[in-house]
Order: structure tokens, then sequence, then C-alpha cells
């Protein structure tokens, strides 16, 4: 199981070392602290939107989760600074990240 293949089934995890405990974000399969193995933290995650941009009608925010781990993501509705969100779709198209929040 690794994180790119988590992603395309349209799971979002988050890679945590299973020595220390840290999340190793980009998500790699060893921690770069302490050499560790890095397994995926399966959940229903919520982050917290620091950033918001608006183009051609479409919003895209920065959102932050875990304290650590910063993804860039399409929403649907207005955003606003501080919005606690989960995210609605992930996965991996022409090569890329994606993320959509609500």
């Amino acid at each position: 199981m690794n994180f790119e293949s988590e992603l395309l089934q349209g799971n979002f995890c988050i890679p945590e070392c299973t020595i220390c405990k840290r999340i190793v974000w980009p998500p790699v399969e060893f921690c770069s602290h302490c050499f560790g193995l890095v397994s995926l933290r399966k959940g229903d995650f919520q982050g917290k939107i620091i950033e918001f941009s608006k183009q051609n009608k479409e919003y895209f925010c920065i959102v932050e989760f875990e304290n650590t781990i910063k993804v860039m993501a399409k929403i649907l509705q207005i955003p606003r600074i501080g919005q606690i969100v989960k995210i609605s779709k992930c996965g991996i198209l022409n090569e890329n990240y994606f993320f959509y929040v609500n």
C-alpha cells in the first residue's frame, strides 16, 4: 500500500512514521527524521483553509491538515479563512494530484 495507489482509489491518507510518529510530507517510503518505515493512516480528516483565490468563477484554497500537510484544493462554495473542511474527492489526473473539499 502506498500513497499514490490509495489516492488513485479516491482515498486521502496521512503518511506517518511507524517509529517516531511524525507526519511525512511529501509522502515517501521512509521517514526523513529517523529513517523509519512510513505507514498510511486512513480516516476522514478535517483541515483548515489558510488561503484562497478565485479564478474564472472557481475557488481554490490551501488547506492545512494535522498542522503539517498543506494541499491545494478546489472548493465549490465561497471559502473563508479558518473554515474547517474535509476532502470530498481526490485522485490523480494527468500525473498530478487533485483534491476537492467541502
